[in-house]
């Protein structure tokens, strides 16, 4: 019996080496144990769920990238685009002098990490530094200046993160709020006329022939604004201008827009030939506002249970939509990472808090992000 013992004692000994040893990898270390369904599901993230559709981002600033923030942006996100800090006032200051530390700190953020970045804007009304369009005689530079001046400005930004960058918000919001007009009344049109906007997207592909070359705006689903959008990028096509998108600024709120007029848009768009990107996605508890504003009362900033379903049915019908157009939808960017801050939180209403991300105040999954990723089940 003692000897039957010792064999079985071997036995278990000799088992218990083959799995230790099976559990091992090439360099020798015992392998984490096979992680759970549950476990790998907790694993993934908005990157993961979309991968056969689009590339799933997120903007940022310099804090994003730190601590905790940069470790939700990691397990959730593919791509990043800097919110403010490579717009022209921001890294261009002044005519001789540029800050590039915030900007090359995000870009070096994407390398490291193998994230797609998109660059946010070469030319745009405003925060654009006042310098470009001063003369050294106090009045306003002509138009061969001005141009030679945006010349310069896209040469040496897109110049930096060639490489880097895939694709840029080339010019952002050229097309005018009034319905009666067609482009902007900004300094740039005033003294160029149309030509700023072509001029632009033939110097950023002149700096970066690989980079996307994006036109990108507000209200671009809405149809008064969407139809003059549309006629501007047709023009664009027409004259051969180095455009290879569109990107819709998805500033849109629990009222809309609607599920047709969002599908008319990615039509008209797509019809052109171009790409469509979603450039900056949150989804605001109030009605549409352009005009900042004081606070009024009625003006309440509380995420009730219904405003939190009204939510979560919106989302769901937006990316309901983005996935039906996969074949000319390349990207969705959310613009912040979650409701711990928002630019909402200011504009309009200064102070007035709202809640329009998937991520809560507390940076956890809120519910209208398990409706996002609801689909995934259905797939599998």
């Amino acid at each position: 019996m003692a000897h039957l013992n010792i064999l079985k004692k071997s036995a278990l000994l000799m088992l218990s080496f083959s799995l230790l040893t099976a559990c091992k990898n090439e360099s020798g270390k015992a392998e984490q144990p096979a992680l759970t369904t549950e476990e790998q599901e907790q694993e993934k993230g908005l990157k993961d769920y979309y991968s056969d559709y689009f590339s799933m981002g997120v903007a940022v600033a310099p804090n994003t990238i730190k601590g905790e923030s940069a470790e939700l942006l990691l397990k959730e996100f593919n791509s990043i685009t800097p919110e403010n800090v490579m717009k022209m006032g921001p890294i261009h200051p002044e005519k001789d002098r540029f800050n590039w530390e915030e900007a090359d700190a995000i870009a070096e953020f994407a390398r490291e990490n193998d994230l797609m970045m998109r660059g946010h804007a070469l030319v745009w009304h405003q925060q654009h530094g006042g310098w470009i369009f001063d003369a050294e005689d106090g009045g306003k530079v002509n138009k061969e200046e001005l141009l030679s001046r945006m010349k310069t400005h896209i040469d040496s930004v897109v110049g930096r993160y060639k490489g880097t960058i895939y694709a840029w918000d080339v010019v952002n919001e050229a097309i005018a709020d009034d319905s009666t007009q067609f482009l902007r009344k900004s300094e740039w049109y005033d003294i160029t006329g149309e030509d700023f906007i072509i001029k632009a997207f033939e110097y950023a592909h002149a700096a970066d022939p690989d980079a996307k070359l994006y036109y990108n705006d507000y209200n671009a689903i809405i149809p008064e604004k969407r139809d003059r959008i549309y006629k501007l990028l047709k023009m664009l096509v027409d004259r051969d201008v180095p455009i290879d998108g569109v990107g819709i600024q998805g500033h849109w709120s629990i009222y809309g827009p609607s599920e047709e007029e969002l599908r008319e848009a990615l039509d008209m768009y797509s019809s052109l030939g171009l790409e469509v990107q979603i450039t900056e996605l949150d989804v605001s508890l109030y009605p549409w506002e352009k005009e900042q504003r004081e606070r009024r009362p009625g003006d309440v900033d509380e995420f009730t249970s219904e405003l939190e379903q009204k939510q979560l049915e919106t989302y769901d019908m937006f990316f309901r939509v983005f996935r039906d157009y996969k074949d000319v939808l390349t990207s969705v960017t959310f613009w912040n990472l979650s409701d711990q801050y928002s630019w909402l939180d200011y504009y309009p209403v200064e102070g007035r808090k709202n809640y329009p991300l998937l991520f809560g105040e507390d940076m956890q999954r809120k519910k209208a992000y398990f409706q996002v990723i609801d689909f995934a089940e259905e797939k599998e």
